[in-house]
């Protein structure tokens, strides 16, 4: 009942330089990028470039959502429709990635989706139209969505002896775009006089991204030039999570995951100015919890890589999202930084589910294919969240109620951890 360490006889069986099963065409060595140590330091720092750019269209947007607002127009409906925007693209996109992976090179995608990327951002603010706005955020969310996939990938593909650490690195890079970008949005459109310089500058970070990936890009195009009508030719059994109970679980603890995220995301400041707190205290306490998040992003996945056994990490976890629920239930303001905390414990279920994607896999496709089921079901789970949180909490007028659902979705969660840390790989079952 427990995982091997680290990365053993499981991970060996598909080294870097092996091609993934059931992919057909799919380059993945990376003796095609010039040789392991200058193709593997260049794809990490090509993920790095990503993984900074992985939040910031949405926390800078979260950021000016009122100034956006009045200067479109937009009304109550419609500001709906762009904060539930990510979760969808992240769910429809997501589960496109691995269909374009067996076309094209993960440098090649990658490429495209960070330029995507930045020309979505630059659309969405060269207009006064409500719909080419959201027409423009749902491109670069598409670009965004195709990048959560394939990183997971790179991870298995290029390091994976370190799958935890390089997890938990770009985790943490993920972790500080996202809070960067909350926090620098709005003093970046005071001083360029308008919100929408204040969004259009995160274009930018993407269009560095794009960088690292074009010589990948064009060295893996000649890799493919040069494989053999076998190799380029071959076929082997598709792998379908959605067929298989690891897949399903895998999705569903990362969709309550991110249910409860979202959801602490966007009403803990609520719940702490309910409780007596002043709003700017209340702000300062939610990004107290998000600056904790940063060093527990990189130490959860590093964690994940060297036990032998993820239960009792994972039930840790649960039992620290137990605990802040329960305290902000019942002594909201006298403990808040204890809580607060907990909190930042407790959402580390997220850099930990993404390195288990790459444990959960043996091979690139399966790794992919792992990933795109997880995050495109998980995030239409978890899209679910700050609605029904809000919507409790409108009817109830308190926090009893609302606080009592994330438990049971986080007894959900706790029980498909039990059975997503039970090891066993993908290729085996789908």
């Amino acid at each position: 009942m427990t995982p091997p360490p680290t990365a053993t006889a499981d991970q060996t069986r598909a080294p870097a330089d092996a091609p993934p099963a059931g992919s057909g065409p799919v380059p993945t060595r990376p003796a095609d990028t010039a040789g392991p140590l200058a193709g593997g330091a260049l794809v990490l720092v090509g993920m790095l470039l990503v993984a900074l750019n992985l939040r910031v269209a949405i926390t800078s947007l979260g950021a000016l959502l009122d100034e956006v607002r009045d200067g479109l127009g937009l009304s109550g409906a419609m500001a709906g429709v762009v904060t539930t925007l990510p979760t969808l693209a992240f769910a429809v996109f997501g589960a496109l990635t691995p269909r374009l992976i067996r076309r094209y090179t993960p440098a090649r995608v990658l490429l495209v989706a960070m330029f995507v990327l930045a020309a979505g951002q630059l659309v969405r603010v060269g207009t006064d139209s409500a719909a080419v706005f959201l027409a423009g955020s749902a491109l670069a969310l598409g670009g965004i969505a195709v990048a959560n996939v394939l990183l997971p990938m790179l991870v298995k593909q290029y390091f994976p002896n370190r799958i935890g650490l390089i997890t938990g690195v770009y985790s943490m890079t993920l972790t500080v775009g996202a809070a960067t970008a909350a926090a620098a949005a709005v003093p970046v459109a005071h001083v360029l006089g308008s919100w929408q310089a204040g969004l259009a500058v995160w274009a930018g970070l993407a269009a560095v991204a794009v960088l690292p990936w074009v010589p990948l890009a064009l060295r893996t195009r000649g890799a493919r030039r040069a494989a053999t009508p076998t190799e380029a030719g071959a076929t082997r059994r598709r792998i379908r999570p959605g067929r298989t109970r690891l897949g399903w679980a895998m999705a569903v603890y990362f969709g309550t995951q991110s249910l409860g995220a979202y959801a602490i995301m966007g009403w803990l400041a609520q719940i702490f100015r309910d409780a007596g707190y002043r709003p700017q205290d209340a702000g300062l306490l939610l990004a107290l919890g998000t600056a904790l998040g940063v060093p527990i992003a990189l130490v959860m996945p590093t964690l994940a890589g060297r036990l032998r056994s993820l239960r009792p990490l994972m039930l840790t976890l649960s039992a620290a999202m137990a605990l802040a629920y329960l305290g902000m239930a019942l002594a909201p303001h006298g403990g808040a930084l204890l809580w607060v905390v907990l909190l930042a414990i407790g959402q580390s279920a997220f850099p930990l589910i993404l390195a288990v994607i790459g444990l959960r896999a043996r091979t690139a496709e399966g790794t992919v294919a792992l990933s795109a089921f997880t995050q495109s079901t998980g995030y239409l789970i978890g899209g679910l969240g700050p609605l029904l949180v809000g919507i409790l909490y409108e009817a109830t007028a308190g926090w009893t109620v609302p606080i009592g659902f994330l438990l049971a979705a986080l007894a959900v969660q706790t029980c498909l951890g039990m059975v997503v840390a039970r090891p066993r790989h993908i290729e085996d079952e789908g």
